[in-house]
């Protein structure tokens, strides 16, 4: 009888065990809310800094969710991949260890190919093109893509144009990178883009860009007048060329399963806080790459060279290679779409 006994409170002890180790795992509850509202808390894991246009909107998200939820949602951000780098974030939110991650392009283009069209250098000619790709059609088609790979796609967001710098001299014509060795992000087309211009691709993740900088581990890379103010990189290498060739933007993720066993009226909230986030970021990152490019003019140190529309041809020109084997491999309708401004 005692021995039935002792089984019965062990096999409780386990069920409840259980219960709590799966609800545990199925939403993040902030322990000072149990037993109240249960305050669900995402863990917002991103790279760069806090005073970018993808840190900022972020902190902005953040700020929405808790308004418009009451305090029952709370997202946590950690930037400057202080909780995970670029190279671990994916799968990380994978695994479902951190809720929510917004990795640039290039990263997604490792899971999903045919967003390298996103990398395709001049695939935007302005900002307004940007914003129309972004909030659009083709925006959703891409972000749907996210889907057979476990994850919710919530949103394109911007971070700028990219720019060339060096340590070397102004790069104005193709044959000025010949020889060099460029940081790339991971991106089969970035890598290709280099190349064609004759220069070394080195892929370097955005947390150990700036070590190696200082290590002279390259020559050159391509990135965003917010980055490259915000970390500092003219430091090292003071040649910057105003091209506009690509674009720097991120994908919004939400770890899927995470999201699917949200209230219905929570991921309403978060779907709101991430539209008016979106459009504020548009805007927010034209505003401050142009007050940061303001701010590096006024340093004397930092040679500036702005490309003429002549000049921007003949590199349209050189990556013209890049457009036909992106549609030998993927087809045409994708970029067109995208070229047509996302329609």
């Amino acid at each position: 009888m005692i021995i039935t006994v002792l089984l019965f409170a062990l096999l409780g002890s386990v069920i409840f065990m259980m219960k709590r180790y799966f609800s545990e795992r199925n939403i993040v509850y902030d322990d000072e809310q149990k037993g109240l509202n249960k305050q669900i808390v995402i863990y917002f894991s991103h790279v760069v800094a806090e005073n970018t246009p993808k840190g900022l909107a972020a902190q902005k998200f953040a700020q929405l969710v808790e308004e418009k939820t009451n305090g029952r949602v709370k997202v946590e951000v950690f930037p400057n991949g202080s909780l995970y780098s670029d190279e671990e974030e994916i799968d990380a939110l994978m695994r479902g260890d951190v809720q929510m991650i917004a990795p640039s392009f290039s990263k997604v283009t490792e899971l999903i190919p045919e967003w390298q069209v996103l990398d395709l250098p001049f695939i935007f000619e302005d900002y307004h093109d940007v914003e129309k790709v972004f909030t659009g059609e083709a925006g959703k088609q891409l972000l749907a893509m996210l889907e057979k790979k476990g994850m919710k796609g919530l949103a394109l967001w911007s971070n700028g144009f990219k720019q060339m710098i060096s340590n070397r001299h102004l790069l104005i014509e193709p044959r000025d990178f010949s020889g060099l060795k460029f940081r790339v992000m991971p991106s089969e087309i970035l890598e290709k883009q280099f190349r064609l211009l004759g220069a070394e691709p080195i892929i370097v993740p955005f947390n150990h860009v700036y070590q190696s900088l200082e290590k002279h581990e390259f020559d050159g890379q391509e990135n965003t007048i917010s980055n490259i103010c915000s970390k500092g990189f003219y430091q090292f290498q003071p040649y910057l060329t105003i091209s506009n060739h690509g674009y720097l933007g991120y994908a919004v993720i939400v770890n899927q399963s995470f999201w699917e066993r949200l209230p219905k009226e929570i991921q309403q909230k978060i779907t709101e806080a991430m539209k008016e986030t979106t459009i504020w970021n548009l805007k927010q990152s034209k505003r401050q790459n142009e007050q940061d490019l303001a701010k590096i003019k006024q340093n004397n140190k930092i040679h500036i060279y702005e490309l003429t529309n002549k000049e921007r041809e003949k590199w349209k020109q050189k990556f013209a290679p890049l457009y036909e084997e992106f549609e030998m491999e993927f087809g045409d309708k994708l970029l067109r779409q995208i070229q047509n401004g996302g329609s």
